[in-house]
């Protein structure tokens, strides 16, 4: 180990090197996506909803209720 405290990387080959950056952008393409994927869902409005219909109701209510008392 080098005195920085950084481990001493071996040089490689252009091949290896070029290979191996294919291959990071290939789990970062994958990793965008599933992040594309979550979010989507997550903030999906029907979904929510779907799955909280009476506490959707109430808080519309209640927006409108607030909203309504503005003057």
């Amino acid at each position: 180990m080098p005195s920085n405290g950084q481990p001493k990387i071996a040089p490689r080959n252009p091949a290896a090197l070029r290979a191996e950056i294919e291959r990071t952008r290939a789990e970062l393409a994958t990793s965008v996506s599933a992040l594309r994927e979550e979010v989507a869902t997550v903030t999906d409005w029907r979904a929510w909803v779907d799955k909280r219909p009476l506490l959707c109701v109430g808080a519309a209510f209640m927006i409108g209720f607030l909203l309504g008392q503005r003057r």
